[in-house]
């Protein structure tokens, strides 16, 4: 064979060969406008999530600070102290415990500082702040004083507070009264029943929610009632 007649294999053009390695125009906008449309449907998902999240934290936060508040009250009336202070007047010793239908005030061996001696507990409804406590120490004297000076703190925002006290024991006999002055009955009640019920009725994420205590040291170890307690409910 001759020098002159023998070629070498060719494997094509090389413009031909860059022509079929790159990618249009068109093909980059279209995965440009897949990739954006891609992440702002991640971002709307995240979004979605995130404020779910939020919000069920938030309402975990408020379960949770409803449930100390309720633990805190119910502790406090198992530990209700027939506390008795000295009347000017007549020169007797009197039971301290104001219960009504709306506000209720008592004397406790349990303090949420965890501090020894009494406390004196009111729990009252207001306007602005709901559910609303009161806390002052207990001394010898009658503490409606230090109520008045004392400064309120908000225990249920939201929330309208019922009381109702029981005098018969907790069987079906069982009866409920409005009121419980523990300077007339000179002793405590067997019970006391608490129904906070969400003031935005329209609402269905909170829920009433409901103590029912009882109390087991009633009556003090030296005062007795003047009156039997059929005479004081005729």
């Amino acid at each position: 064979m001759s020098r002159q007649g023998w070629h070498a294999p060719t494997t094509g053009h090389p413009s031909s060969r860059g022509k079929n390695s790159g990618f249009t125009l068109i093909e980059v906008l279209l995965a440009l406008a897949l990739t954006t449309t891609l992440l702002a449907l991640l971002s709307a998902a995240v979004f979605l999530v995130a404020s779910d999240w939020n919000r069920d934290s938030d309402r975990l936060d408020g379960d949770l600070d409803n449930s100390l508040a309720l633990l805190q009250i119910d502790r406090a009336l198992h530990g209700a102290f027939p506390h008795s202070w000295l009347d000017e007047e007549s020169l007797t010793r009197l039971v301290y415990f104001s219960g009504e239908s709306e506000a209720l005030s008592w004397v406790s061996t349990v303090s949420p500082q965890q501090r020894p001696g009494l406390a004196a507990w009111q729990l009252y409804n207001d306007e602005e702040q709901g559910v609303a406590l009161k806390l002052v120490p207990a001394f010898t004297d009658h503490p409606e004083e230090r109520f008045e000076e004392a400064e309120a703190s908000p225990l249920l925002p939201g929330y309208r507070a019922g009381f109702r006290y029981l005098y018969t024991e907790l069987d079906e006999s069982r009866q409920w009264i409005d009121e419980w002055h523990g300077d007339e009955r000179q002793e405590l009640p067997l019970a006391v029943h608490i129904l906070f019920e969400p003031l935005d009725r329209a609402g269905d994420e909170d829920e009433p929610l409901e103590i029912l205590a009882r109390i087991r040291n009633s009556r003090h170890r030296s005062i007795q009632p003047n009156v039997g307690l059929q005479g004081l409910l005729q």
